[in-house]
């Protein structure tokens, strides 16, 4: 075939509108795909975000955050509902929340148009919100809405919430753009509340296992008792944290608190056999409580190869003037003193070497007069130690709570010690209290 010559200046520049549109569109598809991958970066960093969250309240939060900034909603809500799909909470973020909340406890009824997925769970796409026949029932003062969008979430195919979102921020309408990265998210959200509502229940399990290994303290008339354990809430796990108190021969109390290297079943096995064993060796040898752990690291190093643990003995032995606070340490806190005239402080002596180092080393004996009325603290690490600060921060603020909290009921110490740290530790805690009477 023959090809053409151009026969003028008008033929040569006759292709250049064509090549100008053909790179257009390559860079308009370009664009797009740009715009496509950003989106799906930003759906796997909200899926991150989602995932990192254990705590079910947080999900849920992070849920309803994530989704509205995805689709660069103005206003979002996530409603959770009730075997019989009922709303039983509705947590809201963006614009209209504070509008939102001033509602009060008002939940959706489920009869407009937020009903309109829990009766049919398929993704909703309202261009004119006004404009709908079921956009009613919407309570005084509840934020206006243009246009909507909303997804089901499920949890194992079952309809655990609905997820709205109102108003674009650009003004437009949502996109089928915008619909497929909110479902995609949803499908994540479901495992992520499934993961957190499984790990409640482990945590809770875990508490009450390690609840179920300790004692309940006794009632005594010459001296009030209180006991605390509060686990780590990094994560739930079995540790060896642990309190205990003897009556001794003469009745004698003798106050015990430990802390086993470790977390997991193993450090739970090693903290029950150390408290077993305690118990034995503290009554049947009236030894000295230096004496009583000495033989304790002897036993444990023969027997188990020698764990290591911190553990604290105090016996309140009678005296003329309120009781004689008598203990010994192995690598364990001192004992925190606090007295009736509001004066709080720590034992300072020489705490030792864990068990588990050096099953022949003598151990030290300390005394204490204390007076009546006076309240003793023996409690384990997790209570004072914080990533962001020092243990000496720790424990001068166990020490100023206690001092102001010196004449409160003994349970309403202890409450306060632990809420002091808004009861996120990351570690476990045992906390055994005893007041001597007035």
């Amino acid at each position: 075939m023959a090809q053409r010559v151009p026969d003028g200046p008008e033929d040569l520049q006759s292709p250049a509108p064509a090549e100008g549109g053909y790179l257009d569109q390559i860079q308009d598809g370009l664009q797009q795909v740009a715009h496509a991958h950003g989106r799906v970066r930003e759906l796997l960093g909200a899926v991150l975000a989602i995932s990192k969250e254990l705590e079910l309240d947080s999900v849920l939060r992070t849920i309803n955050e994530t989704a509205r900034q995805l689709a660069q909603a103005r206003y979002a809500a996530l409603g959770v509902l009730d075997d019989a799909g009922e709303f039983t909470e509705l947590i809201t973020s963006g614009f209209g929340r504070d509008q939102f909340a001033a509602l009060g406890d008002r939940l959706p009824h489920g009869t407009g148009l937020l009903g309109e997925l829990v009766r049919d769970p398929h993704p909703l796409r309202v261009d004119h919100v006004a404009e709908h026949p079921h956009a009613v029932g919407f309570p005084a003062g509840h934020p206006a809405m243009t246009n909507l969008l909303g997804v089901p979430i499920r949890v194992r195919d079952k309809l655990y919430g609905t997820l709205y979102l109102a108003d674009r921020k650009s003004g437009e309408p949502f996109t089928d753009d915008d619909e497929n990265i909110v479902v995609a998210l949803a499908g994540a959200a479901g495992v992520a509340i499934e993961n957190a509502r499984l790990y409640d229940q482990l945590r809770h399990a875990t508490e009450d296992f390690q609840r179920r290994l300790l004692p309940r303290m006794p009632r005594r008339e010459d001296l009030e008792l209180e006991a605390r354990y509060q686990p780590s809430t990094e994560a739930p796990r079995i540790g060896g944290d642990w309190y205990d108190l003897v009556r001794l021969p003469g009745r004698v109390p003798c106050l015990m608190v430990g802390d086993v290297m470790g977390h997991g079943l193993e450090a739970a096995t090693v903290m029950s056999q150390i408290s077993n064993m305690l118990r034995v060796i503290a009554f049947e040898e009236e030894e000295p409580p230096s004496r009583i752990l000495r033989r304790l690291d002897e036993v444990l190093h023969e027997l188990h190869g020698g764990p290591m643990a911190t553990v604290i003995i105090a016996r309140l032995e009678p005296s003329a003037h309120g009781k004689r606070l008598h203990w010994s340490s192995a690598g364990h806190l001192p004992p925190l003193l606090v007295t009736p005239d509001h004066r709080a402080r720590y034992l300072e002596t020489d705490t030792g070497l864990p068990l588990g180092v050096d099953p022949v080393m003598e151990r030290v004996d300390h005394t204490e007069l204390l007076p009546p009325g006076s309240t003793l603290l023996l409690h384990t690490d997790g209570l004072v130690e914080h990533p962001r600060r020092s243990i000496d921060e720790g424990m001068a603020d166990a020490t100023g709570i206690a001092a102001v909290r010196a004449s409160a009921p003994l349970p309403e110490l202890c409450d306060a010690l632990l809420a002091h740290g808004h009861y996120a530790f990351h570690d476990d805690v045992a906390l055994l209290a005893a007041r001597l009477a007035p």
